[in-house]
Formats: structure tokens, C-alpha cells, sequence
């Protein structure tokens, strides 16, 4: 039987002083009750931009504290399940966002969810594809805000942190003290404007300390794939970052050398963009899962 944690119960930082709000067994199954990226301030026509309280931005619901997690070792994070809010909200205006020199005030606009599609309009609708914008492990020390991505996780805005797919968070603090938000209906890669369709949900995740792993950034694994993921002050920072993380996975695992192993990457990876808009760029490098089977890859 799984356990809860409501959206009243959260954090605007990352941490390793932040009190667990639940301390629960390795093994252990839980839903979290998240709220948008706004911190749920943007509901109406009579909401907008202008009237935000902008220090309650993209807030996590926990932290959770995981028995036997332990420093130096790795969390495993299985995506259960994510369910959405009826509607969602996306925005863009002066300074935010790639384009944001661009405008002058806010602009917002609420998207309603019809039969599993985002509605943009009467001509377009796009299928959901929720995902997890900020899911993470508090720090070795101080905070760092949940809007900034780092080696803990954080707001790594990555589109392919769903449903069916497992994150392992290299552990800084004992216990990992996991939190996630920020949830996305749908969003394209970049999230160029600086917002997906932000939406309360629920996150139902499965916690697995794995002691013997050990890890320097986040890595994704999906169903075809394996993705390591880096964020850095540049985006080409952040690629080569993931594309490092990638190499010294394989060279470990592969019965190949470096330079091999860098051009089987070249023929068959992808080098993708996550975010571009937060205080650290976020990329992600990806494996074929049907290319490393054929040489027994395992994590």
C-alpha cells in the first residue's frame, strides 16, 4: 500500500536541512500531490502574471527521506504513473524565455485538456505527454532553488521523464531527501518560451537504493533507451558534459576503448536539448537500448 504526500508539503530549494515531511522504507511506493509551476496562483481570467507572488515558483513536494540511502551510492526513481489537472497553463513575456527581448509585459494562456489532448485551438490539439520538470535529491550542502538543474536533479525540464520511465539520481545526502514538481501536460524540447503546459498532478514513483552504483550526474533509462543528462552554464557545456557521462558509462561496461566506444556513440546517439531557459542549460545523451543489448549493457 502506497503512501501520500499532499502539495501542501513543500520546498523552494533543494536542500540537506530541509525536514523530511515523510520517512518511508527503501522499497517503498508513493503518490505525490504536486502544484504548478506557479504554485497554482494562475486558475482564472482574472489571474495573471502581474499579480504573481514570484518567490513561490516552481515548488517540490517533499522532501521525502528514504531509509538506508546513503551517500555515494544511487537512487533509483521508477515513474509509476503521472496524472494531470483538467487544464493547464502556459506563458511567456519581457525577459522570459529564449525570446524574451522580444516583448513587452506578460502574456498567459490557459489550455484546456479534452480526451487526452491539449487544446491550443480549434484547429490544433496536441496528444498529452505528461512529464516531471523538477524531480530531485537534495545537495551535499547549502541550496540550491528548484528552478536551477544540477547534479542532483532539480529542474531539469526533460520531456522524456514520464510515465514507464526510471531516473537515477546520483545521492548527496543520506536519506536523498527526493522531492519532484513542475508537472507538463506537454512540452516541446527547449521549452523555449520558459513553460510547458504547467499543471497540478499526482506522481505515484517506486524508491530502490542501488549502493554499488555509482553516478556523477542523473541518467534516464525509457523503454528503447539510456540517457545521461548534464546542465551546465552553456548548453554546449551541457553536451559535452552528457556526452562524457555517456563515454564513461559505456568504457565501463562495453569490452571496447574509448575511441571505439566514442565513434559507436557518434553512429547510433543522439545529442538532444532539455531546457534552455533556466539559470543552467540542460542536455541529454542518448543510448539505443537494441545497440547496447548486443553487448549485455547493464547498469
Amino acid at each position: 500500500m502506497s503512501q501520500r504526500v499532499p502539495s501542501t508539503s513543500s520546498i523552494y530549494a533543494f536542500s540537506p536541512d530541509n525536514p523530511p515531511v515523510l520517512t518511508v522504507p527503501d522499497g517503498a511506493v508513493v503518490e505525490i500531490d504536486t502544484c504548478d509551476c506557479f504554485d497554482d496562483q494562475l486558475r482564472t481570467e482574472a489571474d495573471t502574471l502581474e499579480t504573481l507572488d514570484w518567490e513561490k515558483i516552481n515548488p517540490a513536494t517533499g522532501p521525502i527521506y528514504i531509509e538506508g540511502v546513503r551517500v555515494g551510492g544511487v537512487l533509483k526513481v521508477t515513474i509509476e504513473s503521472i496524472t494531470v489537472g483538467s487544464q493547464g497553463v502556459v506563458a511567456t513575456g519581457k525577459g522570459l524565455g529564449v525570446l524574451g527581448d522580444r516583448f513587452e509585459g506578460m502574456r498567459r494562456r490557459y489550455i484546456p485538456f479534452v480526451d487526452g489532448n491539449a487544446v491550443w485551438d480549434d484547429k490544433v490539439s496536441l496528444p498529452l505527454r505528461p512529464m516531471i520538470g523538477v524531480i530531485g535529491v537534495a545537495p551535499a550542502s547549502g541550496a540550491i532553488g528548484c528552478g536551477t538543474p544540477g547534479a542532483h536533479g532539480g529542474n531539469m525540464d526533460n520531456k522524456l521523464i514520464g510515465a514507464g520511465t526510471t531516473l537515477y539520481l546520483p545521492v548527496f545526502a543520506d536519506g536523498g531527501l527526493f522531492a519532484c514538481g513542475d508537472l507538463h501536460a506537454v512540452m516541446g524540447d527547449g521549452e523555449v518560451c520558459v513553460a510547458g503546459a504547467e499543471t497540478p498532478g499526482t506522481v505515484r514513483v517506486r524508491f530502490d537504493f542501488l549502493p554499488d552504483l555509482t553516478l556523477t550526474n542523473p541518467v534516464l533509462e525509457t523503454e528503447d533507451g539510456f540517457y545521461a543528462i548534464a546542465s551546465a552554464g552553456t548548453l554546449d557545456d551541457a553536451v559535452t558534459m552528457a556526452v562524457g557521462d555517456m563515454a564513461d558509462l559505456l568504457v565501463a561496461r562495453l569490452p571496447m576503448e574509448l575511441a571505439d566506444v566514442v565513434m559507436l556513440m557518434s553512429l547510433s546517439g543522439n545529442a538532444q536539448i532539455c531546457q534552455v531557459v533556466d539559470p543552467l542549460k540542460t542536455a541529454r545523451y542518448g543510448m539505443s537500448k537494441s545497440v547496447l543489448a548486443a553487448y549485455g549493457f547493464e547498469l
